[in-house]
């Protein structure tokens, strides 16, 4: 793409650069080339890199309400890029180059990703120890500085969280450098959803269901709730190894008609209350999911990935107390 906006690039034009990759991106692929062609950035085009923000389904953090970063190859670039975007964004922040603003965004993504690994391994202790994980993170949640609350999850889905780091670590890699602490939480966000996998089937196993006989339903399919996005969604692999295991699986997820998970096909189940099942896998919670039917005496056994109290809740608007004991991940 970029090299195809360099070759048609003329005088006076202004190229912003929105995707996320490596440091040295926008020079590399933007700046050079058109100097290369006769053009110098900043004085015959405008160059800069202002890296997207976005976090869908989140609509009080809409990308109106959210600052923007800018980066120009120089002051006639930032200046020029700023007033852009400057109608699409609650602030523009300008910063000293690209490369400053390329970093911005590898680290604030990165940071989502580590403290992710963070919150399952801290979660996984806390389930050893007896304790529930909400009730924990609310309570640290109540100091006002120097925490942030993490909840934990089934991994990481979607196009940013699960690939950003990776460029980081490639470029490092280049340089001979290590970042072991992000290496490491990259690998237990990648293991989570064999971790849940595990998790299930030894459910089933202790209610004396072999995986080839069990029907499992998953709750929510998209990578994160109030969207429709399946990218890297750790639902995939946790389907794929359940009916690797011979379960029957299927899912319940109004937003995603349909799914491919390996060779099959599979739909939406509409009415999942109709139909008997041996293990129901919270996955992804979406606003418009009755979990109602999960609260009754006879409601098949649940695993909760995201321990933040569901089937709680919707005991509460069932008017009943009585309801399954969902299992905490391990």
């Amino acid at each position: 793409a970029c090299a195809s906006v360099v070759e048609y690039a003329v005088a006076g034009q202004l190229i912003v650069l929105t995707s996320t990759s490596y440091v040295g991106t926008t020079r590399d692929l933007l700046v050079e080339p058109l100097r290369a062609r006769g053009l110098t950035a900043d004085e015959d085009v405008c160059v800069a890199f202002a890296p997207e923000r976005i976090d869908p389904g989140n609509e009080d953090h809409t990308p109106e309400r959210t600052p923007r970063l800018v980066g120009g190859a120089g002051p006639h670039s930032a200046r020029a890029a700023a007033a852009l975007l400057a109608p699409t964004a609650s602030v523009v922040r300008t910063v000293p180059d690209p490369e400053t603003a390329e970093m911005a965004k590898l680290w604030e993504n990165t940071y989502r990703a580590v403290n992710i690994a963070l919150a399952n391994e801290l979660a996984d202790a806390c389930h050893s120890l007896g304790l529930a994980p909400a009730p924990v993170i609310e309570a640290a949640a109540t100091k006002p500085y120097g925490f942030m609350p993490f909840y934990p999850g089934p991994g990481v889905g979607g196009h940013c969280i699960p690939c950003d780091p990776h460029y980081l670590l490639w470029q490092l890699g280049k340089a001979r450098q290590q970042a072991p602490l992000v290496a490491t939480a990259l690998a237990a966000n990648s293991d989570r959803p064999a971790r849940i996998t595990e998790r299930a089937l030894d459910l089933l196993a202790r209610a004396a269901v072999p995986p080839r006989d069990a029907r499992v339903l998953l709750i929510g399919v998209a990578y994160k709730e109030g969207v429709a996005d399946v990218r890297e969604s750790p639902a995939l692999e946790i389907l794929a190894g359940l009916a690797g295991a011979g379960a029957d699986v299927a899912y319940c997820d109004p937003l995603v008609p349909s799914l491919r998970v390996g060779a099959n096909t599979l739909h939406h189940v509409p009415h999942p209350h109709t139909r008997p099942w041996d293990l129901v896998v919270l996955h992804t919670v979406q606003p418009v999911h009755d979990l109602t039917w999960l609260c009754a005496a006879d409601a098949p056994p649940v695993l909760d990935t995201r321990q933040r109290g569901p089937l709680a809740r919707a005991a509460e608007r069932a008017g009943s107390g009585a309801r399954p004991a969902a299992e905490v991940t391990a």
